[in-house]
């Protein structure tokens, strides 16, 4: 069974940014899931994206902008599976064309290991919400997490 919020991130796919001096809705709609709340699609957005999909699915996110918070949400999990929050970071330091960043970080929805590639479904993955692979000998991979289940309330008699 798919993880809702894996369902709500495949439905996204396609959303883009607009060059220019107009900016996608969309995009603007996931920033204002981060205390960032920027206002337009230049901002990297590889976490606010994560953060709107875990929301749409009724799940509290982080809050923050920056990819790297995610290592501190939910819980750690050792073996990856389809649709947990995977962190990466890029090894050479410098500004990452393939994610937007200048912090070496991304946070994307793990998808499968294949040849020595991570495949992530992700916002600002080329400007846009798509599948991509990342060469594990160009990024490492900073963890894998995974929300923390509700606590069912105690039923009293």
């Amino acid at each position: 069974m798919k993880h809702k919020w894996l369902e709500i991130a495949e439905q996204e796919m396609g959303q883009h940014e607009v060059k220019g001096k107009v900016d996608n809705p969309r995009i603007v709609e996931y920033h204002s899931t981060t205390t960032l709340r920027a206002d337009n699609d230049e901002v990297p957005w590889c976490s606010s994206f994560v953060n709107w999909c875990v929301e749409q699915a009724g799940i509290k996110g982080t809050g923050s902008a920056a990819a790297k918070s995610w290592l501190n949400w939910g819980r750690t999990i050792a073996v990856p599976e389809e649709g947990c929050i995977c962190v990466i970071k890029q090894k050479r330091t410098g500004h990452d064309a393939a994610t937007g960043s200048t912090s070496g970080y991304h946070v994307a929805f793990w998808l499968k290991e294949e040849g020595g590639r991570a495949f992530l479904l992700g916002g600002n993955q080329a400007d846009q919400v798509k599948v991509s692979s990342f060469g594990l000998k160009s990024y490492e991979i900073c963890g894998y997490r995974m929300p923390i289940p509700e606590i069912e309330p105690a039923i009293c008699h």
